[in-house]
């Protein structure tokens, strides 16, 4: 089923020709720029776009990823962080986001002759709430792994069958989605999310988010690594990094991580 599938997302690009990958470096986008890189060659364009909602350390690992398939790969800047409709954190915050990137990315692709742009939504993305598939769909991009209906797991199972050795990686949405709706999102708000969350991962968990309210940093790892976390964490240290990154108070969620966790005020 699997195999069938790949063969179906290289036929797509067959009778693509041409086109410009909008290309965080998540195992999604990175997957279908290896295929797209594999039909088209350098008929192929990835994209990564820069802004504050995204670490440092995630464009440079984008960066070693699109080498190592070997596609085109150029940065842009996107300007969200100056439109109101963003930053005032709204339900459907994510529209405005993915309306800047693609509004961006559009003209790219007409002025260098790439007559689709492609991005790395899969099927299971469209059944939750996400406003960003409706304003890339409004402005003409495609989504291959969703059009063929290749789930999450069936773009890790791939990924590994082909070789690439981040198959595994977590999922790094953008540093906006550590905040309530309705708080307001700033650059230095931004910063110390991406620092806390750096911190972590260098004490060597992997899954895990730092969502940001108000002043306080509630960390999310899996609930089964709660206890070890607890006995075998310098609290104290861990607690005076997170202030020096400029949150106020830490604590830890009991309930443990879950993707989208700040959505289930929507359903209320």
């Amino acid at each position: 089923m699997v195999a069938e599938k790949l063969e179906q997302l290289k036929d797509l690009f067959k009778q693509m020709e041409r086109a410009l990958i909008a290309y965080s470096g998540g195992v999604d986008s990175t997957l279908v720029a290896k295929i797209a890189y594999d039909v088209l060659g350098d008929r192929a364009l990835a994209v990564t776009a820069i802004s504050p909602s995204l670490l440092p350390e995630e464009l440079e690992e984008a960066k070693r990823q699109a080498d190592f398939i070997g596609i085109r790969h150029e940065l842009i800047e996107t300007h969200e962080m100056e439109d109101p409709n963003y930053t005032s954190n709204p339900i459907n915050r994510c529209y405005f986001c993915k309306s800047e990137l693609h509004d961006t990315l559009k003209p790219i692709a007409i002025q260098k002759g790439y007559p689709y742009v492609i991005d790395g939504v899969n099927a299971d993305d469209l059944q939750d709430y996400r406003p960003g598939i409706q304003a890339a769909k409004e402005r003409g991009a495609r989504s291959p792994l969703a059009e063929i209906g290749i789930t999450k797991a069936e773009v890790r199972e791939i990924s590994h069958k082909l070789g690439l050795s981040w198959w595994e990686k977590p999922a790094q949405p953008c540093l906006s989605s550590r905040f309530p709706y309705g708080e307001e999102i700033t650059v230095s708000k931004l910063q110390r999310v991406g620092r806390a969350e750096v911190y972590l991962r260098q004490l060597g968990y992997r899954n895990l988010r730092v969502r940001s309210i108000g002043d306080t940093a509630k960390i999310e790892l899996p609930s089964e690594q709660i206890p070890s976390f607890v006995a075998n964490t310098d609290l104290a240290k861990l607690v005076k990094t997170f202030q020096d990154f400029g949150f106020i108070y830490v604590t830890l969620d009991l309930e443990g991580y879950r993707s989208g966790k700040l959505n289930q005020v929507l359903s209320r």
